[in-house]
């Protein structure tokens, strides 16, 4: 556990100096069905130790596996403002298998931990994914809207069609907050936030040179580029 705490408070550094005030972390761990209690355990003590450090910082909770209730669970136990959750409404398929949607079970969950202050971001049509129905965009976010999403998620084959599908959802008359959650770079962030709400930013900003060896894997210079590109005029 002490070379994860090392890992994640090595790299949120990075975007915290940058200028970045809301962090996501995720686990990695592979697994059939829901989370495993080790993930839940761990990725709760991680969160504490991470808003013990930057108490002021917005934290997200995802995880790898398909499961609505654990990263629910864990925000509750560890402060977390709001989770990730790959698969709201619809079915999808993956090179995983089939997953339905987690919306059902999440709102119960938050109504259990009367925690209705924790957000759900809310993916549509991930692209990580291919959905079962024929159910457009537009529709689906209607329905993630309906299911108690506070924000909704899309991702496109390119930045352009991650546009185009904000664009959509928009004209259709949903009311919530629309983020892009990849593709993101320094080149098209600013625009990206000329069409939607706010953009997830991840792979862009990893350090070129980083073995698989070393801690930091985020580039603070390229967190700062990004962000005082964001702010110029």
């Amino acid at each position: 556990m002490s070379w994860y705490e090392d890992y994640l408070l090595t790299n949120a550094e990075a975007f915290v100096t940058g200028g970045i005030t809301a962090i996501k972390i995720q686990d990695e761990t592979r697994q059939e069905g829901s989370a495993s209690a080790q993930t839940i355990a761990r990725m709760s003590a991680l969160g504490r130790v991470f808003k013990q450090a930057h108490p002021d910082v917005m934290l997200g909770i995802i995880v790898q596996a398909h499961d609505a209730v654990a990263p629910l669970c864990i925000a509750d136990a560890c402060g977390a403002d709001f989770v990730r959750l790959k698969v709201f409404v619809g079915t999808s398929v993956n090179a995983e298998g089939t997953r339905n949607a987690l919306s059902v079970q999440a709102e119960a969950c938050r109504e259990d931990l009367n925690r209705r202050d924790i957000a759900i971001m809310a993916d549509v049509h991930d692209r990580t994914s291919v959905a079962l129905s024929r159910v457009n965009d537009a529709t689906a976010a209607g329905w993630a809207q309906g299911m108690g999403a506070d924000a909704i998620v899309l991702t496109g084959d390119s930045f352009d069609d991650s546009c185009a599908k904000i664009a959509a959802v928009r004209q259709a008359g949903v009311k919530r907050p629309l983020y892009i959650g990849g593709g993101i770079n320094g080149d098209n962030a600013k625009r990206a936030l000329e069409i939607a709400d706010g953009i997830v930013v991840s792979t862009s900003l990893m350090r070129k040179d980083a073995a698989d060896s070393d801690l930091l894997r985020w580039d603070v210079d390229a967190v700062r580029q990004l962000m005082h590109g964001l702010s110029a005029e």
